[in-house]
């Protein structure tokens, strides 16, 4: 590593001790000047100073800095006053830097330190040089647009931002217009039609995965509509958005953070933003019959997500309890649905879900140039070689990503890449409510949860579904509608009463976290798009833009 050179150097005090302070390009270090006529003693450590007397703190992680007010001794009379420790420093000029320090388990936090100047002139030369510095820094924002749900996961939004985010945005000096939100798609219509979106360097969303999915799909639909895009073909490719999206995660499960970021933690969230991170996502787009229905960017499950979902929503005044209680409920009523998977396979240079490499920062897979990605999928084209599966399924999944969050450290696919332009496609055929249960554990721990006869896995760039009931090409519907008319008579009358305990033909698609009444769907990844990890700006932290 190549020495970076010196823009500054000086001795500065930082805690009462004199510290040799370096500015590089890259970054701001101070170390302890020590004195080899003293030994010094680990409770001699002030402050930042680590025991070894030294500092380093890249330049691209500093949140701010300010010229520091020396507090001045009280010209009241009469009242007791503190005489100062150092009185020779009282008169000293100073400016305090605000860092992201890094803690366990991907968790970021906003630290400082106060370096004392002898002089003012000195101290106003590095708070301009270091704020030049700063200033080179273009991919950081400057204006945001943050959209607040006030009712998602605790109902907590409003006061994470306004208690955890908003000072460290001020801290940045980053403007904010701030709208909380009082429907569902409140955010997705105001950014389709009248968001001035020019004015804005990200838009932030304060909720969970729902929110962001209402984010995505109104600048997703803002920039096809302005390109003159027709998102109800299936075959276009989606034009890039210039914006980024930041998540501040509210929510009951925050996948999308977590997965992107490594944690679910507002403050983290904040200062990836405040830094400028980014991570892309793929993004998949869902059709039936040349109809646009959604966009996707983490999970799409038909079977057993679809079903906890559908239940779970009848449970909305429960909070978050209401998933564990609709998935016992779900997993006892044991139901399968049958139907017909085709797939067009990926290229095998992502990468297979089985690899056991998890997708970082810099991940080599993701970070292939979008051109040999393209070509990619072209050539799968040409080839046309899609694969045919027919069965009876208890869970259909189709992850772009781990899907990981607290409960589930691993995810649904723990192999999922963030940005490689596949899909991770997870069959899970009908087997005994003991097998599905031993699967369904597997997501809690580090064992490989696709170790099962009854589970398949394939890494796709496209897919489509059509259950057995809308199959008009199958022998087997054929041969059946022939032969047992009175059969298929009872299942339309069973279909048609709810008091009936036959299980229902089909069940809905968990789009996100939103339901998609739909059986028979279409689905092709449409590649990277760009959004902020967090503005989730990603893996350090999560940027999410399109391409």
């Amino acid at each position: 590593m190549e020495k970076q050179p010196r823009l500054l150097c000086s001795q500065l005090s930082v805690g009462g001790r004199v510290c040799d302070v370096t500015l590089s390009s890259s970054f701001l270090s101070w170390r302890e000047v020590v004195d080899s006529s003293k030994k010094r003693t680990a409770a001699n450590v002030y402050g930042p100073l680590k025991a070894a007397g030294s500092h380093c703190v890249p330049v691209c992680e500093i949140i701010a800095i300010q010229e520091t007010e020396e507090d001045c001794p009280s010209t009241n009379v009469g009242k007791w006053q503190k005489v100062p420790q150092n009185p020779a420093g009282s008169n000293q000029h100073a400016f305090t830097v605000s860092y992201v320090e890094r803690t366990l388990k991907h968790r970021w936090r906003c630290s400082e330190v106060t370096l004392h100047c002898p002089d003012r002139k000195l101290c106003l030369q590095w708070v301009q040089a270091i704020r030049e510095q700063l200033a080179l820094l273009t991919i950081r924002p400057k204006r945001l647009l943050v959209y607040i749900n006030p009712h998602g996961g605790k109902q907590r939004g409003k006061r994470i931002y306004e208690q955890k985010v908003a000072p460290i945005f001020s801290r940045a000096s980053i403007t904010t217009d701030v709208i909380v939100t009082e429907r569902a798609n409140h955010a997705r219509d105001h950014l389709k039609t009248e968001a001035d979106l020019k004015k804005y360097d990200g838009v932030v969303c304060v909720g969970g995965d729902g929110m962001f999915s209402e984010i995505m799909h109104g600048l997703i639909s803002r920039t096809q509509c302005d390109s003159g895009v027709d998102q109800s073909c299936a075959d276009e490719t989606l034009i890039p958005c210039g914006l980024r999206i930041g998540i501040i995660p509210a929510g009951s499960t925050d996948c999308i953070c977590y997965a992107t970021v490594g944690c679910n933690d507002p403050v983290t969230s904040a200062l990836h933003i405040v830094v400028g991170d980014s991570q892309p996502l793929d993004v998949c787009s869902v059709h039936q019959n040349n109809a646009f229905l959604r966009y996707s960017v983490s999970l799409l499950g038909y079977g057993f997500y679809g079903d906890v979902l559908m239940d779970s929503e009848r449970k909305r005044w429960m909070g978050p309890a209401r998933y564990d209680i609709s998935g016992v409920k779900t997993f006892l009523s044991h139901r399968y649905y049958e139907g017909t998977i085709s797939f067009l396979p990926a290229d095998g240079s992502v990468g297979t879900p089985r690899d056991k490499i998890q997708c970082r920062s810099g991940c080599n897979i993701c970070q292939l140039p979008s051109a040999d990605k393209a070509v990619y999928k072209v050539e799968d084209k040409n080839k046309d070689v899609w694969q045919v599966i027919r069965g009876k399924f208890l869970a259909i999944n189709a992850a772009c990503m781990s899907c990981a969050c607290p409960r589930s450290p691993k995810g649904l696919s723990p192999s999922a890449h963030l940005a490689d332009g596949t899909a991770d496609l997870i069959l899970v055929r009908k087997c005994s409510r003991l097998d599905f249960l031993r699967h369904l554990l597997r997501h809690t721990n580090k064992n490989d949860q696709f170790d099962h006869p009854f589970v398949e896995v394939y890494r796709v760039r496209q897919f489509r579904f059509t259950p057995r009931y809308q199959e008009t090409d199958s022998e087997l519907d054929l041969r059946e509608a022939e032969g047992s008319s009175s059969k298929h008579f009872f299942t339309q009358i069973c279909r048609e009463h709810q008091a009936c305990s036959c299980a229902p033909t089909h069940s809905s698609w968990n789009c996100d976290g939103e339901i998609l009444p739909h059986g028979a769907i279409q689905v092709s990844v449409q590649g990277e798009q760009k959004w902020s990890k967090n503005i989730p700006m990603g893996n350090s932290s999560s940027e999410v833009v399109q391409s």
